[in-house]
């Protein structure tokens, strides 16, 4: 099977032979010296700064959006939270769960984020901002920059998931003034899911430090606490860290943040210029170099991807709820070529010339 969903991805050799290893014991210095390592090369990638700090979460993404929440929110805030799909309605949810106050700027599928829809919450005595900077539902990948311009004029704290764009699209988190940074191991990390990991500006560890999280296993406190010394509070995902540490160096070795953005956005733009002539619209205002999300303009989405699964031995990516007939994803993401593109291009031709589609 090939992979071309948005998560979990292809892992490469290297990160899969670590995963073939017996996992080793962690308490000790050896793994210490990686998990201060691993923090290092993300503050490197994210462009966080030398006073940011980074916290490993055994969790999957959608943890440590909660995290980040109730490590640093509280029902004295006042949130503005962009709401575009899938997952700007997990943060909704999550705000709701925790009784934190907010205003939920709804987007349709597909639409981007556009200074009018700011416009109405200046200085209005909010508090906060959350954003998915890549809504992976539907594909539309928000403009950063007229976010963070407008958190800055406002003094907002800005919480930003980039789970699926981190490596995948430029992200500066100092020079956007951006105080929390979430991504997942399964993205563009490449590696098993697992793990969510988490940058904090300054400002976000003063609110760390200044809010009591009611939950012990997520506490960022203890988490930021012990990683001073390279530990968890907890048992961590061992492995995962371990196959991090490994891709981390990988990516560093081969030129960096900025190499690896280009790579996927080559795969990217390799595959949306050979789908022209199929009966596909992508379906994204702003795209991401992550997802081309994709509405068949002929047969049911879901459809496609049970047929590309069962017949062709690839995996696209589904959709659920009001969607899954409507948008289909194929991610450039993981460990892929330009040769696997080709495939599942001609699988969607041989289905063309079928009638299927």
């Amino acid at each position: 099977m090939i992979n071309f969903t948005v998560g979990p991805v292809q892992s490469n050799d290297a990160v899969r032979a670590i995963g073939a290893e017996q996992v080793p014991y962690f308490r000790t210095a050896e793994f210490s010296e990686l998990m201060l390592e691993n923090e290092t090369l993300i503050k490197k990638f994210a462009k966080s700064g030398e006073q940011s700090r980074v916290a490993f979460m055994t969790c999957s993404g959608s943890g440590g959006m909660e995290t980040a929440i109730m490590n640093t929110l509280t029902p004295k805030d006042k949130a503005i939270v962009v709401n575009g799909g899938s997952f700007g309605e997990r943060f909704v949810e999550l705000l709701t769960l925790h009784e934190i106050p907010f205003t939920e700027i709804k987007l349709e599928p597909g639409k981007a984020l556009k200074a009018e829809h700011l416009a109405p919450y200046e200085n209005q005595g909010y508090t906060t901002f959350l954003v998915n900077k890549h809504e992976t539902s539907t594909g539309v990948h928000y403009d950063i920059n007229l976010i963070s311009d407008f958190c800055k004029r406002n003094g907002l704290f800005l919480i930003v998931d980039t789970i699926s764009t981190f490596l995948t699209d430029p992200f500066n988190m100092e020079e956007l003034g951006a105080d929390i940074m979430i991504t997942g191991s399964q993205k563009a990390l490449a590696c098993p899911p697992g793990i969510a990991v988490m940058v904090f500006s300054p400002r976000a560890l003063k609110r760390i430090e200044e809010t009591k999280c009611k939950c012990q296993y997520l506490d960022l406190k203890l988490a930021l606490k012990n990683q001073e010394r390279g530990q968890t509070p907890w048992t961590p995902a061992v492995g995962i860290l371990r196959q991090i540490n490994v891709r981390l160096k990988q990516i560093d070795a081969e030129g960096g943040v900025e190499a690896e953005i280009a790579r996927t956005a080559k795969l990217a733009n390799y595959f949306r210029e050979r789908i022209k002539d199929l009966p596909f619209e992508i379906v994204s205002e702003s795209l991401s170099n992550a997802v081309t999300p994709l509405h068949p303009t002929t047969v049911s989405a879901y459809d496609i991807f049970l047929k590309i699964k069962d017949e062709y031995g690839m995996w696209i990516c589904p959709n659920g709820g009001s969607m899954k007939d409507t948008i289909f994803r194929v991610g450039h993401i993981g460990y892929l070529t330009t040769a696997d593109y080709d495939k599942l291009i001609a699988a969607f031709h041989d289905l063309k010339n079928k009638g299927f589609i």
